[in-house]
């Protein structure tokens, strides 16, 4: 089957009214904050995609920086095309009564990248859901407190939210699960703290780098240590890769990264090969035997889905056959360098740090504001980044590991320019309205 991965540029022809016809459709059954966000950015449509590159109703292209960690292999990768339209074709849906092969392919793929041990699956569809499903195995264990770190994202279904680190996420929707603390990241004598006091009774919930935190990096020995630590105190280690995952990190997993292994290893958003959205929770045998003694403990109707199935199965052959997890390291070993060199000529005195770890990269500014400006000029150089959740400050870049030389280079180029643009618009404003 040959997957044409270059389509035309949509007709520009009504393309204002459609914008404007779509608007309206927002506000009436959306979301009119989602409205009035789109138009800080010229309300711009995205109608198409192929690898690095997403084009919008008007026929302009854009580099596409942000996605929230999904696309580590571009938008429509030939390879999970392929497999996902096959099976589309064939049998997307299945009964989960009878044997289902896809699904058991998929299970048997991401099992041969993950960390060495963690040999059970449970797919899902979203990140949050993985990270339900990972405490609920804590809870089957009587590991009922939860142990999370501040500034952590874990998603905002209940039982996330409630390991999720920013209050105004949390707030209206409170009371939450009980029993939870929180310690800051990368502390591992506050993680012992809170440990300590409660032995055999805990789960410890974290992210290698916190992503929506604002590309918060740790401590070169935290997670080791934090690890040291679960076992000491016979506590569940959750490792939440569901943004870090699949590449993100020039490795495969942060846990490869820091060397080691977590009861419970979260994935979703690259899994389903920025074509399909899937999720994961890998298990050891042990902690997997609450699910492995009664499959109908914890059960979703679409887990395990056909059609999401090939798109896991296609994205882990697209890294592997690809070497993207390499790619992705020496993209990052190559572009956080020069980020940083040129944030640091252009706006020095608006910029606290520039950091990242393989293509997870951040520039932390001195206030939150000038994370909203640099981001709309960004875009309007030709790159889509993302804000971060939990760190407002933070402008974050997770590119694909298939950005061509020229890619670099306009990437580059687009940041050089829209850092300028940010320091002449604030030079012209008002004196004492910055």
């Amino acid at each position: 089957m040959t997957i044409t991965t270059e389509g035309p540029a949509p007709g520009v022809s009504g393309a204002a009214d459609t914008e404007q016809h779509v608007l309206r459709l927002y506000r009436s059954h959306l979301s009119k904050g989602r409205a009035i966000l789109a138009e800080l950015f010229g309300s711009h449509m995205e109608v198409a995609s192929s690898g690095a590159w997403l084009t919008t109703s008007d026929g302009e292209r854009f580099l596409n920086c942000g996605g929230y960690g999904v696309f580590i292999m571009g938008a429509r990768h030939p390879i999970v095309m392929e497999a996902v339209l096959e099976q589309l074709n064939r049998h997307p849906i299945a009964t989960r009564i009878l044997l289902e092969p896809t699904v058991a392919r998929a299970a048997e793929a991401i099992v041969s990248v993950a960390p060495q041990g963690l040999d059970r699956v449970h797919f899902a569809v979203s990140g949050a859901e993985a990270v339900e499903t990972a405490l609920k195995l804590a809870r089957a264990h009587g590991k009922r407190h939860i142990v999370a770190t501040e500034q952590g994202y874990h998603g905002k279904s209940l039982g996330a939210l409630s390991a999720s680190g920013k209050e105004v996420y949390r707030r209206p929707f409170e009371p939450l699960l009980p029993d939870v603390s929180r310690v800051p990241y990368g502390d591992a004598d506050a993680l012992e703290a809170a440990l300590a006091a409660r032995p055999g009774e805990s789960c410890f919930i974290v992210e290698p780098v916190q992503g929506e935190g604002g590309v918060i990096i740790p401590p070169p020995d935290y997670l080791r240590r934090a690890a040291a630590l679960c076992r000491s105190y016979d506590a569940f280690l959750v490792l939440d890769e569901v943004q870090t995952g699949m590449g993100r990190l020039g490795h495969w997993w942060g846990a490869d990264l820091a060397g080691i292994e977590p009861d419970v290893l979260l994935v979703g958003k690259a899994l389903g090969g920025g074509v399909l959205p899937v999720s994961a929770a890998l298990a050891s045998r042990r902690v997997f035997a609450p699910f492995d003694k009664d499959p109908y403990l914890h059960t979703g109707t679409f887990s395990g889905a056909p059609v999401l199935m090939a798109a896991v199965q296609g994205a882990v052959r697209a890294v592997t056959e690809e070497r993207l997890v390499t790619r992705a390291m020496n993209l990052g070993r190559q572009l956080l360098p020069e980020i940083e060199r040129i944030v640091l000529r252009n706006c020095a005195d608006l910029v606290v740090e520039v950091r990242g770890e393989g293509l997870l990269i951040g520039i932390e500014l001195v206030e939150g504001g000038l994370a909203g400006e640099l981001l709309i000029e960004l875009f309007n150089h030709g790159v889509v980044a993302n804000h971060s959740m939990n760190g407002s400050t933070v402008v974050r870049f997770t590119p694909p590991a298939i950005l061509t030389d020229s890619d670099v280079n306009f990437l580059l180029e687009s940041i050089d320019g829209a850092t300028r643009d940010l320091v002449d618009k604030r030079a012209r404003m008002p004196e004492g309205s910055h």
